[in-house]
C-alpha cells in the first residue's frame, strides 16, 4: 500500500482502529488489575506437584497388550526414564511409570515426547509418572494448518478473522473464566463478554461502519432473545446449570471457598453456543442489505426489510440444523450410551441430560432466528434514515 492510500486508509479508519485500541487496552488492564493473581494464593505448599514436558530415554519393562474387548487397544504398565525438558527439574533424568488402558495412555517408546507429573515431597523425594503423551506439537501442526488453509482461501479477510478468532479464545479463557472464578455474576458477565467480542470482530472485520453497526445491534438482540428464551425454557423444565454435564467438579470447586456461580451455567453456555451463529446471521442480513441498497437506493426501507427476510428465510434451515447437530455431536457418545439402556421414553425424555440438550439446541436456535427480522429492521432504518 503507497504511503497515500495508506494516509487515506488511516484517516478514514481512525474510529475504528481508535475503538480497537480502547478494547485491547480494555483487556490489558481487566487482566493487570481485576485478574491479577493473589500472592497468597500462589504460594507453594510443602508437597506440590508440576506438569513438565519430558522426552523417552529407555523403556525399562514393558507389560502393555492387546485388550480384544476394547477393539485392540493397548492395556498394561511401562516404566521408563524420561529426560525432563522444561522446569526445574530441566535437564534431569528421571524414572517414571506409564500406565495405559483403552480409555487414557498410550504406550510409549524411545523418543516420545511426554508430559510428566512430577511430585515433590516435603521430605526431598520426587516422584514421576506419565500424564499424557505430548499433543502439543501436533495441535500446533493442526491449528498452523488451519490458519494457512484460511488465509490461502480468504485473503485478507481471512487473516481479519483470525485476529477476532485469537481475541475471542483469548477473551474466553483469560476474561471470562477467571471472571466467574472469581464470583462475577454468570450471565451478565458472559453476556457482556459475547457483546466485547462481537464488537470488537465486526470492527475488525469491516470497520465501524454502517453494516457493522447493524450487525453488532442485530447480534445484541438475537444473543439477549436467546438468553431470555433460555430462562424461560429452563424455570418451565425446573432446571438449572447445576444439572448440566461434568458440573460435579465445579460443585466441590465452590465447596472450597471458590465462589463461582453454578447456576447460570445453563444458559450461560447457551449464550456462548449461540453467538457464532447469531454473528453469521447479523453480518450477512447487514452486508446483503448493504449491497441492496447500492444497488437500487430507491427502495424503501419496507422493501429492504423485505429483502432481508427473503434473504434470511434462506438461513434457517441450514443454521438451525446447525446448532441442533452440534449440540447433538457433543452429547453423541451418551446419547448412544442412553439408547444402549432401553430407557422408556417417559424415563428418558424426562431426564436431566435431555432437558438440558433440547433447551440448549432450542434457545441458540430461537436467539439465531430471531437475530434475522432484528437485524433486517435495524438495517432497514439505519440504512434508509442515511439515503434521505
Amino acid at each position: 500500500m503507497k504511503s497515500g492510500r495508506l494516509a487515506d486508509w488511516l484517516r478514514r479508519e481512525k474510529f475504528s482502529l481508535l475503538l480497537l485500541v480502547l478494547a485491547a487496552a480494555l483487556f490489558v488492564v481487566i487482566r493487570l488489575t481485576v485478574l491479577a493473581p493473589d500472592r497468597s494464593e500462589t504460594a507453594q505448599a510443602e508437597d506440590y506437584v508440576e506438569y513438565e514436558k519430558a522426552r523417552v530415554v529407555e523403556i525399562l519393562t514393558d507389560t502393555t497388550a492387546p485388550d480384544d474387548v476394547a477393539e485392540g487397544m493397548y492395556r498394561g504398565e511401562q516404566m521408563l526414564t524420561a529426560e525432563v525438558l522444561s522446569g526445574q527439574y530441566k535437564g534431569k533424568t528421571l524414572l517414571a511409570y506409564n500406565y495405559a488402558g483403552p480409555l487414557y495412555g498410550v504406550p510409549l517408546q524411545k523418543g516420545d515426547g511426554v508430559v510428566l507429573t512430577i511430585s515433590t515431597y516435603s521430605s526431598g523425594d520426587v516422584r514421576a509418572t506419565v500424564f499424557e503423551y505430548n499433543r502439543i506439537p501436533a495441535l500446533l501442526i493442526a491449528v498452523g494448518l488451519f490458519f494457512l488453509v484460511t488465509l490461502l482461501v480468504g485473503g485478507k479477510r481471512g487473516a481479519k478473522s483470525l485476529v477476532g478468532l485469537v481475541f475471542t479464545v483469548l477473551c474466553l479463557f483469560l476474561l471470562l473464566i477467571p471472571l466467574l472464578l472469581k464470583g462475577a455474576p454468570t450471565l451478565p458477565t458472559v453476556f457482556l463478554t459475547c457483546a466485547f467480542i462481537a464488537l470488537f470482530s465486526f470492527t475488525v472485520l469491516g470497520g465501524l461502519h454502517r453494516k457493522s453497526v447493524c450487525a453488532i445491534l442485530g447480534t445484541l438482540a438475537g444473543t439477549a432473545f436467546a438468553m431470555g428464551f433460555g430462562l424461560l425454557a429452563q424455570a418451565l423444565a425446573r432446571i438449572n446449570g447445576y444439572r448440566t454435564a461434568e458440573v460435579e467438579p465445579l460443585l466441590q470447586l465452590r465447596q472450597t471457598g471458590v465462589p463461582i456461580g453454578l447456576s447460570g451455567l445453563l444458559v450461560g453456555g447457551i449464550i456462548i453456543s449461540a453467538l457464532g451463529a447469531v454473528m453469521d446471521v447479523a453480518m450477512s442480513i447487514s452486508s446483503a442489505l448493504e449491497e441492496v441498497h447500492a444497488a437500487n437506493p430507491s427502495l424503501t426501507r419496507r422493501d429492504l426489510f423485505r429483502s432481508g427476510m427473503n434473504i434470511g428465510r434462506d438461513m434457517v434451515g441450514t443454521m438451525t440444523n446447525t446448532l441442533i447437530l452440534a449440540f447433538l455431536g457433543s452429547g453423541f457418545t451418551l446419547i448412544i450410551y442412553l439408547f444402549s439402556l432401553g430407557l422408556g421414553k417417559y424415563q428418558l425424555l424426562s431426564s436431566a441430560y435431555a432437558a438440558v440438550e433440547v433447551i440448549s439446541g432450542i434457545a441458540s436456535s430461537v436467539g439465531m432466528i430471531l437475530a434475522i427480522p432484528l437485524t433486517a429492521m435495524i438495517s432497514s432504518v439505519m440504512i434508509g434514515k442515511s439515503s434521505e
